[in-house]
């Protein structure tokens, strides 16, 4: 009998934001808004072992309290500070967490559905062979452009409906499925033969603005059968 694959999810969280200050732990539909990735996470029966990364002693001290499971993982001074790149900090935490595959999202991604993140693990498992990292993607049917004003995926002569145009698929860094071997190797949550995976365009959406929180906050409120105040 194959034994059951150890899958750890990683939620990076920083203890201040500069452009929306504190939305880790700022209350979105009535939690606190990291509150909303973990218990999506919880309910994704293939994850092993949840572990949060955080400098926030708010955070970790609510971790304690409300995710007594969650694995607390004390971010290095050295890898303090918005500049540092979330692939060397995911090197940091597959050092500390062995796995035999890891599973990464963001607080700041809490439409993202259980359901949604257990498709994308089978399908990362499922392409064992064929391709060694998955991230998620936007599909977009839309008149895309260079800087330099030349069409990416259309003729501007012939003026085609939106939705008959080629996709082009924007990276919306919501979920990111990956091995030790392939992170360590290219340094990348991304390989060399990555899978994409479609998700909706609610569900991708980041809080990465004020504005961004405020939608998001009645997204989620409707999604609850609440009212917006």
């Amino acid at each position: 009998m194959n034994q059951k694959p150890k899958i750890v999810a990683l939620v990076p969280m920083r203890d201040q934001s500069e452009r929306v200050p504190g939305k880790n732990y700022r209350s979105l539909a009535g939690k606190p808004l990291f509150h909303h990735i973990l218990h999506v996470l919880g309910e994704c029966p293939e994850i092993t072992q949840i572990v949060v990364d955080t400098d926030s002693e708010t955070i970790q001290a609510s971790l304690r309290t409300d995710f007594p499971s969650v694995t607390i993982l004390q971010r290095p001074g050295h890898l303090l500070g918005g500049e540092v790149p979330m692939n060397s900090i995911l090197l940091y935490d597959i050092s500390q967490v062995p796995a035999d595959c890891y599973v990464q999202t963001h607080s700041t991604n809490p439409l993202l559905r259980a359901k949604t993140v257990s498709r994308a693990i089978h399908a990362f498992l499922e392409a064992k062979g064929t391709s060694d990292s998955l991230f998620t993607v936007t599909e977009l049917h839309t008149r895309m452009y260079y800087a330099d004003g030349r069409a990416l995926n259309h003729n501007p002569a012939e003026l085609l409906r939106t939705q008959d145009l080629p996709a082009v698929y924007e990276e919306n860094s919501c979920l990111y499925v990956f091995n030790r071997e392939g992170l360590e190797k290219y340094s990348h949550r991304i390989g060399a033969r990555p899978l994409m995976f479609p998700i909706s365009r609610t569900e991708a959406w980041d809080i990465d603005e004020e504005e961004d929180f405020r939608i998001v906050d009645f997204l989620m409120r409707q999604r609850q059968g609440e009212t917006h105040p």
